[in-house]
């Protein structure tokens, strides 16, 4: 019986099972302790929840067991080769434990696998055993160690044999000594790197013509404009003069007092104004068409309503016998003609300009920073200034609207009145204060001054676009070159300590070639006249103290100001006091120094006088280690206010010279910060004029729709005569013809 219980404990190795060995009970606990834990953990949790909420039995009170002591398990290792080395603790062998049990009397009794024991184990109550089945005798007995042992290394055994018998042999623990664990969670995210920002998609470039091209083709249509505008103004003015003279009690022949000769006369002037100012009836179809409603086209339908209401006059009996608004038409067309020959005149002179030369030294283009002067090339630049200006975009978006209001005004004026036969009287008149005299010069005429003045600096804006860019953040980017162009830098003096004269030259113009400062072309040009060779400077590095660090030939050379000099340890003579001084440094020894003069330009302090009048900020990304805030303001002026960002920002500020970004928003074709001063101060005052003109023309607009409706439905027609209103009319002009005027001047 002994054989065959063995058997059953310890199958064939043909079973899966390890064969049988002999084992300490360390190496037992050790291999099986672990996986029972587990195993009974992981029948808690996969029961279900209404067995995990059930409460727990309460069970009868007995006495504590006496304190064991606490055993830690080791963790699971590979099981090891067998051995039969005797317990110590009771110093006996598995099989003598095995023969032991086998010989004694008495039916086999089932004991469930143990849990672990100690203080961190659940204290279970013990499994309900059906004693019937099992066939144990009634009268309990003790049983020894070595048989709890051995039943335990039996039942963990069979576990893994055949798990489903062993579910259905071993009554389930009961779950209220267990708590259900949650699952394991991140106590910590790492975030994710940012996303690279996207670049932004270049600005598209249409089919662009020779500029040459556009030039011809706008300085035609200038001429064509400018020729007829003397010819409408001379048209457009008989009707107001006759109306003055009518007012002063001036005697008039076949004027005074006959209605139908006056109004015969208003509709010839209207018409000879309407074909001398053809050009603003074509340019509101041209708008029209493109879906813009400007202002050419508010003073076409005026002149239309106003030759309408002659009409009427002449036609109907029971309108009111009041003067037609005709005179304050012709006025507008005039004005309408002379604001679309100077946006012509401004344009062509902007082309001609721009076609001085097809590869210009530099243009101006707009950064996150501000306006910045860099090497390029032409196209795209006449994308730029083919864009619609502020104030026709804004009128396109709110003239549409006052037009139908002129027209509910004039219906609720005439026929909401009983007055049928003035809807055209009142509606021409509506029209005529809502197509001011100003809406037609807001850009024209600003334009045409301020391209006029930049075409003799020698300097081309493009056009709205190109203004309204470079000048958007007030700031122009400044580098060596700007503030103290070829010429204004020289040597002045050299001292040489225990060093060659050449290869000290030499290693200062390498320094000075990396960095790309303005020291650059003094020191070439005095290496090339000593007749020495250039060096190649590798890990070449900027510092924020004043100076560079690079190798040359396997020497670490410095190259900066006395005050870098002494943060890198380097000796310096007590007799050197020199404020713009380049030192050089071969080895941590002080090799040469050398006296650079900086002379300010007369160019460049008008410049900044003008920058500093225009409240533009100059941005100062210099590289030369002695061009600082307080250089600038000892050579210049010293109420010059600027920014001086770190020196990362610096030299990336100045790599921007170098590139090709943006559209060229105006073209540069001379030297020296004069010219780039001009361009973008212009640029401001141009926006600065053009914002403020449109703003003014669209309330002076709006403000005549309202006073001229009210005092029609009123039926005071004396009080709103023509004259009154053209009088209206050039009050709101006055403001924006000295606008205009101040746009050119800086």
């Amino acid at each position: 019986m002994a054989n065959e219980k063995e058997r059953s404990l310890f199958p064939a190795p043909d079973s899966g099972v390890p064969p049988e060995g002999d084992f300490s009970l360390e190496e037992i606990l050790a291999e099986y302790g672990g996986g029972l834990e587990r195993q009974l953990f992981q029948d808690a949790e996969d029961l279900p929840d209404e067995l995990a909420d059930e409460p727990a039995e309460e069970l009868p009170a007995e006495e504590p067991p006496a304190e064991a002591p606490r055993v830690e398990l080791p963790e699971p290792e590979p099981p090891a080769p067998p051995k039969e080395e005797p317990d110590e603790a009771s110093g006996h062998t598995v099989e003598s434990i095995l023969e032991e049990m086998a010989d004694e009397p008495g039916p086999p009794v089932e004991i469930p696998p143990a849990v672990p024991s100690g203080p961190a184990a659940p204290k279970a109550a013990p499994p309900v055993v059906d004693v019937e089945q099992l066939d144990v005798p009634s009268a309990p007995r003790p049983v020894p160690l070595e048989t709890v042992v051995e039943h335990t290394v039996e039942a963990v055994m069979y576990e893994q044999q055949e798990e489903a018998v062993h579910e259905h042999l071993a009554p389930p623990l009961p779950v209220r000594f267990f708590k259900r664990r949650r699952p394991m969670e991140d106590t910590e995210e790492i975030p994710l790197p940012p996303e690279p920002e996207p670049e932004p998609d270049p600005e598209p470039i249409g089919p662009e013509p020779d500029l040459w091209t556009a030039a011809m083709r706008h300085h035609k249509a200038f001429a064509v404009r400018s020729r007829t505008r003397f010819a409408a103004l001379l048209s457009a003015l008989p009707p107001t003069l006759l109306l003055l003279a009518e007012q002063q009690n001036v005697t008039v022949p076949l004027w005074s007092g006959d209605p139908k000769f006056q109004t015969i006369v208003l509709l010839v002037c209207l018409a000879l104004t309407a074909v001398f100012s053809r050009h603003v009836f074509i340019k509101a179809i041209r708008m029209l068409l493109r879906g813009r409603c400007v202002c050419e086209a508010a003073i076409s339908l005026s002149a239309l309503a106003a030759a309408a209401d002659c009409g009427s006059r002449l036609l109907l009996p029971s309108r009111s016998p009041v003067m037609p608004y005709a005179a304050v038409a012709c006025l507008a067309l005039a004005v309408a003609q002379w604001g679309i020959s100077w946006e012509s005149q401004g344009t062509y002179d902007m082309y001609r300009a721009a076609a001085v030369d097809s590869n210009p030294p530099y243009l101006v283009t707009n950064t996150g920073r501000g306006a910045c002067k860099q090497r390029g090339s032409i196209p795209g630049f006449y994308t730029t200034a083919s864009r619609d200006d502020a104030a026709t975009i804004w009128q396109a978006v709110l003239l549409p609207v006052f037009l139908v209001a002129t027209f509910v005004f004039a219906g609720l004026s005439s026929f909401g009145q009983e007055r049928k036969a003035d809807f055209l009287l009142n509606w021409s008149a509506i029209l005529a204060a809502a197509a001011t005299f100003s809406m037609p010069l807001c850009w024209g005429l600003p334009w045409s001054k301020l391209s006029r003045h930049l075409q003799k600096t020698g300097c081309a804006v493009a056009s709205w676009s190109g203004a309204q860019k470079i000048s958007a953040h007030r700031c122009m980017i400044l580098t060596d070159t700007d503030l103290f162009p070829p010429g204004t830098i020289q040597i002045n003096g050299q001292k040489f300590y225990g060093e060659e004269p050449i290869r000290a030259i030499a290693y200062a113009a390498a320094m000075t070639r990396a960095a790309g400062c303005g020291l650059e072309r003094i020191f070439e040009d005095y290496l090339k006249g000593e007749g020495g060779s250039f060096e190649l400077a590798v890990d070449f590095s900027f510092y924020e103290e004043g100076g560079y660090a690079a190798t040359i030939r396997g020497e670490t050379v410095l190259l900066g100001t006395a005050s870098f000099m002494r943060k890198m340890d380097i000796r310096l003579p007590g007799n050197l006091n020199l404020k713009t001084g380049i030192y050089l440094a071969i080895e941590h020894h002080l090799s040469a120094v050398f006296a650079v003069k900086y002379e300010p330009s007369d160019n460049v302090d008008f410049a900044l006088k003008m920058m500093r009048r225009s409240h533009l900020l100059p941005v100062l990304a210099s590289r030369d280690p002695n061009i600082t805030p307080a250089l600038l303001r000892r050579k210049f002026n010293k109420n010059i206010r600027l920014e001086y960002p770190d020196l990362t920002e610096r030299v990336a500020l100045s790599e921007v010279e170098n590139d090709r970004g943006d559209l060229p928003r105006a073209l540069l074709f001379r030297e020296g910060l004069l010219p780039y001063a001009e361009a973008v101060a212009g640029s401001l005052r141009l926006c600065k004029a053009v914002r403020r003109a449109a703003v003014l023309s669209l309330l002076g607009s709006w403000v005549g729709t309202l006073l001229t409706f009210y005092l029609v439905s009123l039926g005071h027609y004396e009080l709103m005569n023509p004259l009154a209103l053209e009088l209206f009319l050039f009050l709101w002009t006055l403001p924006v013809l000295l606008m205009a005027d101040w746009t050119g001047r800086y």
